[in-house]
């Protein structure tokens, strides 16, 4: 059960993630979380950073999508100008959305990558609808009100699975 919240992979942001790396894992598309894995939570707009690396995956013909449990407005703002596919109140961690994109993207779940910053969320939500997944370090060390109270929950599992020989990597 455990195992659920275990990334397969840890790393420091998106800028991390190469369209090479992910096409020797057989990768060919990307769902990525929003806020505070693209950008900070409370920025509007892509940085011209991450607006580089849409354009990288897109040259690499590596589908994305990004998926969000935050509003249209905020989703839809973010998204438009880069092009890009997104699902807005996604229920992360509920497996629906992750399957429904996959499914748009005409890939099976062994093509398909997962990214986020949080455990709870994109990582469980990931791993349930049996996709590859891979943890982000938050942009920032602020969050919004739930997403404060999940941190809480998450520190207590890292800590232990870190214990426990799972994880060696550190917050």
């Amino acid at each position: 059960m455990l195992s659920l919240f275990l990334p397969n992979e840890h790393v420091k942001s998106i800028f991390d993630i190469h369209p090479a790396t992910l096409k020797e894992k057989g990768i060919r598309g990307v769902i990525t979380d929003l806020d505070n894995t693209l950008v900070a939570w409370d920025v509007k707009d892509a940085t011209p950073e991450v607006i580089q690396w849409f354009k990288l995956m897109k040259e690499h013909d590596i589908k994305v999508t990004i998926i969000s449990n935050n509003k249209q407005e905020r989703v839809k703002i973010f998204s438009e100008p880069l092009e890009t596919p997104f699902v807005f109140s996604a229920r992360k961690p509920l497996s629906r959305a992750f399957k429904t994109v996959a499914k748009r993207m005409e890939l099976k779940e062994d093509e398909v990558v997962v990214i986020g910053d949080q455990v709870l969320t994109d990582v469980l939500g990931g791993n349930y609808a049996g996709f590859y997944t891979i943890l982000v370090v938050p942009i920032v060390q602020t969050d919004g009100k739930l997403t404060r109270i999940n941190r809480k929950i998450e520190r207590r599992i890292l800590s232990y699975m870190r214990k426990k020989g799972k994880i060696s990597w550190e917050e």
